[in-house]
């Protein structure tokens, strides 16, 4: 690949999150996973180059289930990226995790169902650990921009991933609440495994949207307003990106770079 094609850090833009780089260089990416869900971004911030791609596409025409994650992670893979930061609209099982605040998970519940969540079929057999989903260099980077900038900051928390596009019913929202978990959302898996499979570091912000309607007395939740709290704190999500951006250690280890270490029979 043409060296102008090149980045070290990818980002996802999530509901209501279309762009982030100024004067971006924009180009389509071919895998052989099929096409990712959007042309992807290509510039800098603060110094260093950077890819974005709006998971959903830009018009917003891909819905959770249908998403091609496969794509769109061997996309940045193929660009260089090694650190990923995937900020998502989430919304919130626990009464203390309060809309506007953002939660830098460090645990993952699959509810999803049927979609392709590994490059690895086979011949070779590969099991990549997934104990420990996001990266542990880049959350605590998160964490500090993120207390820096004055949010309100839950620095661990577990999201649940269900399959959408439709929303919980109460019964299910109130079966996540009981087990603990603070954060529901529709896009983390199968995205933040096919990272690790890819030995791509991984960290993502819930921004809480609404709460669940299985906390008692919370009406149902629309898309609407999902999109309109998250427009609003657009700018608050593109700030800490960049100081994420600029705070990421170039030269860095990290044990998500060697995810296939011992993976593999």
């Amino acid at each position: 690949m043409a060296d102008s094609l090149q980045a070290e850090i990818g980002v996802f833009g999530g509901s209501g999150f279309y762009s982030l780089i100024e004067n971006a260089r924009e180009h389509w990416i071919e895998t052989p996973y099929g096409i990712a869900s959007d042309k992807i971004a290509l510039g800098e911030i603060e110094g260093k180059s950077v890819a974005f791609l709006p998971r959903h596409g830009k018009d917003h025409r891909f819905p959770p289930q249908s998403i091609n994650y496969r794509a769109n992670l061997y996309a940045m893979k193929s660009l260089g990226v090694k650190w990923i930061i995937g900020p998502t609209a989430c919304g919130s099982l626990k009464e203390s995790v309060r809309p506007g605040a953002m939660v830098v998970c460090d645990q993952l519940v699959d509810r999803t169902t049927g979609r392709k969540d590994t490059f690895y079929d086979g011949p070779i057999t590969t099991h990549v650990s997934f104990a420990d989903p996001y990266c542990p260099t880049l959350r605590p980077i998160a964490t500090d921009v993120l207390r820096s900038l004055e949010i309100e900051t839950h620095e661990r928390g577990t999201v649940v991933v269900i399959q959408g596009p439709r929303f919980s019913t109460r019964s299910e929202s109130q079966w996540f609440q009981s087990q603990g978990w603070e954060v529901i959302n529709m896009t983390q898996y199968p995205e933040a495994y096919l990272a690790r499979e890819l030995e791509m570091c991984y960290v993502n912000i819930s921004l809480i949207t609404d709460y669940d309607v299985g906390l008692e007395g919370m009406p149902p939740v629309s898309h609407h307003e999902v999109i309109e709290v998250f427009q609003r704190n657009n700018d608050r999500v593109k700030a800490a990106i960049g100081k994420i951006v600029e705070d990421i250690p170039r030269d860095a280890d990290c044990s998500c770079r060697h995810a296939l270490a011992g993976a593999r029979f």
